[in-house]
């Protein structure tokens, strides 16, 4: 392009000042001209480092946006502006990587118009405390430094800016700067797209979008702060915001998306509040908040549709984070809080579709969560280790595999919470677990309501449980305290239960139970003042404490309890169930086989090689539990196990949320087994049929390993559905081989659930009236055996049921005889 004339219109009146003219130069033209001036420029290449010192205006041809006056000296500054001037439709260009296509020093100019296409330190700087630019639908590319610097105190308005391509960071703020961004774009930097560093810098945005980012989106460090309103973030290589060493930063309205790393992350006592503010498609972290002192605010936000396998928000190293009326969704883990010190408090919030845990707490961090909603998730809310605790109040949980799980000596308190829909327990507490339960509920458990084991040290007040598929309430061992506890069923199981099964409410003919019982002799139950739903059996299990013995003999007795027992006394304990004839054959034979090897080893003859490990399948209630404590104490009668005591899990005991999480837990239930019996209970639920990259299956890799490296230490048992055992037994090569057998639990007949029945009137003082036996009969005949059905604890439930209409026809009598109290009758038989 050639060079062109610059035409001066002067705006001052002397009389020896010419009123216009031409010059051939931009130097000689701002040489003549003043304050008010205007030098219109001619198309062309003007090879010169321009310097307005008046407040002049500068223009290019109307309308040619930059394009026909294109001033491109070889070094320098191309332009600098230390005056109020107005610069329209120019086209700058800088060559000098140490300086600056447009330098701004001063003054409240106006520039328009302009494309700044350069390779130079920046393509446009601001700098110091008298530079306050208004900059308007400009155009900045400079692909070998910063778009836009503001320093050294400069601030000013770019307004419909954009910055395409810098080789470093799009719009970089320092040394006290602080400017103002109103609906820009910044993309394709090489760097971040808005940095904002130093104490006292500090940036407002609104309406901007940052996106196509070679690093992160946004950066706020060592003191700064910044505002966005109504801002974009995506599409970024590195986080999308990052806030370190006291930075704050406040977000309105704001959208951050498609981010491959962390979408916002906080580091050193920074500060981050958001508002109406979407969080969603990233690959890490939503928010990752580190360190004591940060901290996050956040209200009326959305955090979804992860791409990765991270938690949704991440709070570790004594940070903190309030959600308030906040939705989180569509996410593997939802909030995960570690350390001491870490907290988070979430208020009037919801979490759903989460494929893990939706509130994890471990390593003595805090969750207090208030009128929350939690729904579609693995598991609800964990607590995991010793001091980690806080509050859950008010809160719903639906559609879980479990709602609350506790171990390791964690500590909570839960009030008012309800569980729905559970697939496994609504509430689970084991390996030391303590935690306060008030008022809480669970309902419509396919699984237990609240189960305790491991002599958990947890307390329940004012709970209720309403159509839980294994029981209501589940205490395996000494430990827990319940007060004041309801049950749809007329009575919940509340009492602990020995090792060896032979604790309260424990049935001969089921697995499990949720029958009352009275505890067995010398066991030191924690049970105080337990209230059922009406009827006698409440008073059964109200103060139901029995004399205490020293702490080591009661241990001694439970620990020697198994050994006391001969293998005759435990056959003909097996023997005494109802039903299960196969099952009896199949165990019959299997322990006669490990006899006879002992004794053929013992005569200098070689043994016939007996793998003990079993799968039991068929439905619940049908004795599989007991049969395997049972087993476990012939064997250990035998000789083959140490102890043979029973250690009993399921899918949450054994499966982490994370790679190298499950090969752990999954080792530390087998060590507890060991010398024992490690019971799996629905064990193909470690196989789903949708697995994906569920870590049940690192759960079997695992535990297929333990069984070769130490076959003589533990004998495991897998148990469940017959259809889902034959496909969990394909999962894993070795799964099937380490199996001797299948030993399969048929339903109960019609006469053997009335023999239950019988069994219960027996143990609880009732006797059945005349014609009562034919109707039991008569109704397990025509009681429906959908999935449903639970076996014995069918025949459990049916005769509490009869308890309790019982107890509201004899309530009625003004003085009942031993006749009326005793005796049941068809009549108290509930209905279809």
């Amino acid at each position: 392009m050639a060079q062109g004339t610059v035409q001066v219109t002067h705006g001052g009146s002397s009389r020896w000042r010419r009123r216009s003219g031409d010059y051939p130069t931009l130097t000689a033209a701002l040489a003549a001209a003043g304050d008010g001036d205007v030098l219109s420029i001619a198309p062309g290449t003007y090879r010169e480092n321009l310097v307005l010192h008046h407040a002049v205006t500068l223009r290019g041809p109307e309308g040619s946006l930059g394009g026909s006056v294109r001033i491109a000296p070889l070094d320098g500054v191309a332009l600098t502006v230390r005056a109020s001037a107005v610069i329209q439709d120019l086209h700058l260009e800088g060559q000098d990587p140490t300086a600056p296509a447009l330098l701004i020093e001063d003054g409240s100019p106006e520039l328009s118009d302009l494309r700044v296409s350069t390779r130079s330190a920046a393509g446009i700087e601001v700098r110091g405390s008298g530079a306050r630019p208004l900059v308007r639908r400009c155009t900045v590319e400079n692909s070998a430094g910063s778009g836009i610097a503001v320093l050294d105190g400069g601030g000013g308005v770019f307004a419909d800016c954009e910055v395409v391509a810098a080789g470093q960071t799009g719009v970089s703020v320092r040394g006290g700067g602080r400017p103002r961004l109103e609906r820009c774009r910044i993309h394709h930097a090489t760097g971040a797209g808005i940095a904002v560093t130093g104490d006292g810098s500090g940036l407002e945005a609104l309406g901007c979008e940052v996106y196509e980012i070679k690093g992160a989106g946004v950066q706020i460090a060592a003191r700064a702060s910044a505002v966005l309103t109504d801002c974009a973030v995506h599409r970024t290589t590195a986080d999308g915001v990052t806030l370190d060493t006291d930075a704050v930063l406040t977000l309105a309205g704001c959208d951050i998306h498609d981010i491959p790393e962390n979408a916002v992350d906080l580091r050193s006592r920074s500060v981050l509040t958001l508002s109406r503010t979407t969080v969603r498609r990233f690959g890490r972290n939503g928010l990752s908040v580190w360190d004591p002192g940060t901290r996050v605010v956040a209200d009326s936000c959305e955090i979804h549709d992860s791409t990765g396998d991270y938690p949704a928000v991440w709070i570790s190293d004594g940070a903190a984070v309030s959600l308030d009326s906040c939705r989180v969704h569509d996410v593997p883990d939802a909030l995960f809080v570690l350390d001491r010190g870490s907290r988070v408090d979430v208020v009037d919030s919801d979490i759903s579709q989460v494929r893990n845990t939706a509130v994890s707490v471990s390593d003595g961090a805090t969750a207090q969560l208030d009128d929350c909603r939690i729904r579609e998730a693995a598991t609800g809310a964990w607590f995991r280790d010793h001091g980690s605790g806080g509050t859950l109040a008010n809160c719903s949980i639906d559609s879980v595999q479990t709602g609350v799980i506790v171990t390791k000596g964690a500590d909570p308190a839960l009030e008012r919470c309800t569980v729905s829909s559970p697939a496994e327990a609504g509430f689970y507490v084991s390996a030391g677990g303590r935690g306060t339960f008030t008022a809480c509920r669970v309902t419509g458990s396919a699984g237990f309501g609240f189960h305790v084991i491991d002599g958990c040290r947890t307390s329940l007040h004012r709970c209720h449980t309403e159509r839980c598929a294994r029981g209501g309430y589940e205490f395996a061992e000494d430990g827990p305290v319940a007060e004041d506890c309801t049950s749809d069923e007329s009575g919940p199981r509340l009492a602990a239960r020995t090792g060896s099964g032979a604790g309260a409410g424990a049935d001969p003919g089921a697995g499990t139970g949720t029958g009352v019982g009275s505890a067995a002799a010398g066991e030191r139950t924690a049970i105080r003042t337990v209230s059922a739903a009406p009827g006698p059996l409440a008073a059964a299990t109200a103060e139901r404490v029995p004399a205490q013995r020293p702490a080591d003999e009661a241990d001694g007795a439970a620990a020697g309890q198994s050994a006391a027992r001969g293998s005759i006394e435990v056959l003909g304990h097996l023997d005494a169930l109802v039903g299960l004839d196969s099952v009896k054959r199949e165990v019959r034979a299997l322990t006669d086989m490990i006899e006879v090897g002992r004794r053929r080893q013992q005569a200098g003859l070689k043994a016939a090689s007996v793998r003990r490990h079993l799968v039991f399948t068929g439905s619940p209630g049908t004795g599989k539990t007991t049969v395997a404590r049972l087993y476990g104490e012939i064997l250990a009668s035998l000789g083959v196990l140490e102890r043979g005591h029973l250690v009993e899990v399921s899918r949450v005991d054994l499966v982490g949320e994370h790679i190298g999480s499950t090969a752990i837990r999954t080792q530390e239930a087998f060590d507890r087994a060991r010398g024992g019996v490690l019971f799996i209970d629905e064990a193909y639920a470690l196989a789903p049929e949708d697995s994906g990259r569920d870590f049940g299956r690192e759960a079997i890799d695992t535990l297929v390993k333990l069984m070769e490296d130490h076959r003589d230490a533990v004998v495991v048992i897998v148990a469940g559905y017959t259809a889902e055992m034959d496909r969990f037994l394909t999962v894993n090569p070795g799964v099937a081989s380490r199996f001797s057998r299948t030993i399969t639990f048929g339903d109960y007949g019609p006469g053997e659930l009335l023999r239950i029945v019988e069994q219960q009137t027996e143990e609880h003082e009732y006797l059945l009236g005349e014609k009562t036996a034919e109707a039991l009969l008569t109704y397990f005949t025509d009681l429906p055996k959908g999935p449903a059905f639970g076996n014995g604890r069918t025949a459990r439930q049916t005769f509490e049921s009869m308890v309790e209409r019982h107890a509201g026809r004899v309530a009625q009598l003004s003085e009942p005889s031993k006749e009326d109290l005793t005796l049941l009758y068809p009549a108290d038989l509930p209905e279809l």
